[in-house]
């Protein structure tokens, strides 16, 4: 009987783990490498999220909000200010901003609107910049752009000892990148001026990915470095804090079909977005990819609609009062 081949580990540094790879040849071959896992760049995750984007109705869900909801919303802001703070916390690249913004413009004609937008990523700051460069239509809006990551904005904020105060706060989607979520709404409720609001848009509870990430958290590499928190994480902090807040409920889909479709390449972004991994498909372990397609397919987390598989990204808008 011949003896095993030799098995070589090989050891290589990933973006936040050290991967070991053991291989052994299947014949009389050299050994070869499996390639290992790691976590998406902040450019990878710019093309994996436009991905997400494309294929659901996220910004769509966000209009009917914008619609149904925040004329009355911002009403109440300013209370006969010449000049309306506004704060951006994680915009990305502003598509959102610039339509609260000017729905702002429609209920407070005439008012000036001072926006601040803290943004971490150098790509998502040059698309905004470039979006504001090509709308005629914001004249008395003031823009100051802070390259910053929420928890930087508030250190130079503290450091500095003044503590500018805002009317209108928005926090969409961002609360899952954030270290410390409950000091972090802390510290930006504590920005809000008398009588402004914070809004916090959040994944819901009745959201595809909530139930993955409580019943299927097992299916999920450690390469992805998000929080998984839901709006009922948000509310129990607010509660804690003693304020007053409101919730809405906005149902959204992602159609995650091409995720199954085998070399797809689109599948293979949306999966590399819904783990935080760089081509997932291609690295992680077939057991691990194949548990997380059947968890995606589960009626908790999906639903099929003339043959495609939509995956439900519901949101919860929480509106916080000061």
């Amino acid at each position: 009987m011949d003896p095993a081949p030799e098995v070589k580990r090989n050891s290589f540094p990933s973006m936040n783990f050290e991967a070991e790879i053991l291989t052994t040849p299947h014949d009389n071959s050299e050994l070869y490498m499996i390639p290992s896992m790691r976590s998406l760049t902040a450019e990878e995750y710019v093309e994996t999220f436009k991905s997400f984007l494309d294929h659901s109705t996220e910004h769509q869900c966000m209009d009917e909000f914008n619609k149904e909801q925040m004329p009355n919303i911002m009403a109440g802001l300013g209370r006969g200010k010449t000049t309306i703070n506004v704060l951006g916390v994680g915009s990305g690249t502003g598509e959102q901003d610039l339509k609260m913004i000017r729905i702002l413009q429609a209920v407070h004609p005439g008012v000036l609107i001072d926006n601040e937008i803290v943004e971490p990523n150098p790509q998502h700051v040059a698309a905004y910049k470039e979006l504001v460069n090509q709308a005629p239509d914001l004249q008395n809006v003031s823009f100051i752009w802070h390259q910053l990551t929420s928890s930087e904005y508030e250190q130079q904020v503290k450091e500095k000892g003044t503590h500018k105060k805002f009317d209108f706060i928005h926090m969409i989607q961002m609360l899952y990148r954030v270290e410390d979520v409950p000091n972090t709404i802390k510290f930006f409720h504590s920005c809000l001026d008398l009588h402004g609001k914070l809004l916090i848009i959040i994944l819901s509870d009745s959201s595809g990915w909530a139930n993955l990430w409580k019943k299927h958290r097992d299916c999920l590499p450690s390469t992805d470095s998000g929080h998984y928190i839901t709006s009922s994480g948000i509310t129990d902090v607010l509660k804690r804090l003693g304020v007053e807040y409101h919730v809405y409920e906005f149902p959204s889909g992602w159609d995650i079909t091409e995720c199954f479709i085998e070399g797809d390449a689109v599948g293979g972004l949306m999966m590399d977005f819904l783990t935080g991994t760089k081509n997932f498909l291609g690295t992680a372990p077939p057991a691990l990819r194949q548990r997380l397609q059947e968890a995606l397919c589960q009626p908790e987390c999906s639903s099929t609609k003339d043959g495609r598989i939509i995956f439900s990204n519901n949101l919860s808008m929480i509106v916080v009062e000061s």
